[in-house]
């Protein structure tokens, strides 16, 4: 990643840019959370529009860097790429929400899955993503050298060992000021995944600091349905 934007200011600077676009994001959630948006009865198109126009009315934003994802039941198991035929949230299910807003030129990528009902295996899932998630950002803080190769092992080690399966090919990607080069898919030094032996506190071909985005993305041993969790990968700590 490597545009303009990227290279103005310090790395505290360009951290600090990145951090406030993210808890801007997260008010996104916090106002889907307090309409009780996600329930059922409510197709995946349904809620996605009106997350769509709480972003635009309350925040300001109109620009998503990457495609608005909200998926539920089955299509929890999918990856990004994938674009699953429209489900329609049961009284009992899962779904999880994937946004990449803009905000004064900075891109946030935030993850968070919703558990509708009282599904035992599906209120755990959820769980397990945020803690490993949480568990792997801990050994990402104590390992200054880590590369992207390392905290790939990292995640899938403890989804295995969670009992679950990983639903992607890898676990996060660059972030950075918009708008920024596509990422290739093949391109492994810009991804958390196998392949990637650079430090991941290293520089860019500009000689400025990179920063990540940390994914988990866990799928029930069953197919049957998924969680997801993801945000900035903070080297100091949360």
């Amino acid at each position: 990643m490597s545009d303009e934007g990227q290279t103005a200011g310090t790395d505290d600077d360009r951290l600090a840019a990145l951090r406030e676009a993210e808890a801007k994001a997260f008010a996104i959630f916090d106002a889907v959370e307090s309409r009780g948006l996600i329930r059922g009865g409510r197709s995946e198109r349904e809620m996605s529009d009106e997350i769509r126009d709480i972003a635009k009315g309350e925040l300001g934003t109109r620009r998503f860097w990457h495609k608005r994802i909200l998926r539920g039941g089955p299509n929890t198991v999918h990856p990004y790429s994938v674009n699953p035929p429209e489900h329609v949230l049961g009284e009992n299910d899962i779904c999880f929400v994937d946004l990449g807003p803009v905000f004064a030129e900075w891109e946030a990528d935030i993850g968070r899955t919703y558990v509708v009902g009282d599904d035992p295996e599906m209120h755990a899932i959820a769980e397990a993503a945020e803690r490993i998630w949480v568990e792997s950002h801990s050994a990402f803080l104590a390992a200054p050298g880590m590369t992207g190769a390392e905290l790939f092992a990292d995640v899938r080690a403890r989804i295995a060992e969670a009992g679950y399966e990983h639903a992607e090919k890898h676990v996060g990607h660059l972030i950075g000021s918009f708008p920024h080069a596509r990422i290739p898919d093949d391109a492994k030094a810009n991804y958390l995944a196998p392949g990637n032996d650079r430090p991941l506190r290293g520089a860019g071909p500009d000689g400025r600091r990179l920063f990540w985005i940390l994914e988990v993305h866990l799928r029930h041993r069953s197919g049957a349905y998924g969680a997801f969790v993801e945000r900035l990968l903070d080297d100091r700590g949360r």
